[in-house]
């Protein structure tokens, strides 16, 4: 048969069967503490407004990060000796792990405020 559409067709399944098998497991684990008599809130979500607020800023500075990466990649493929995959690679990565870094020392000065 042919590879090019067996390959991506089994990556979608495997994807989709591990979801299922996530909540699935997730469903029966809950139903049998309830059965048991356990409290309603051990499902209840502990995060706040707040955090999901940092998180969207953590994305979003990682996001920048990953495009000056990009960028920053390309510049090191045109005018170094790099190659074109360690260039970009190299870049996205530095790139993207500062501005979780930037996230997160601005979260730590905000919580500790």
């Amino acid at each position: 048969m042919n590879e090019e559409i067996i390959i991506p067709i089994s990556l979608f399944a495997f994807i989709f069967a591990a979801f299922y098998v996530y909540i699935t497991a997730r469903n029966k684990e809950r139903m049998s503490l309830i059965e048991k008599g356990a409290n309603a809130e051990l499902f209840k979500s502990k995060r706040t407004p707040v955090s999901t607020r940092f998180l969207t800023l953590k994305f979003g500075l990682f996001f920048v990060g990953v495009a000056i990466g990009v960028l920053f990649g390309n510049i090191l493929d045109l005018y170094t000796g790099l190659e074109e995959g360690v260039a970009y690679v190299s870049g996205i990565f530095l790139f993207g792990g500062l501005g979780l870094l930037a996230g997160y020392f601005y979260q730590e000065k905000k919580v500790n405020k």
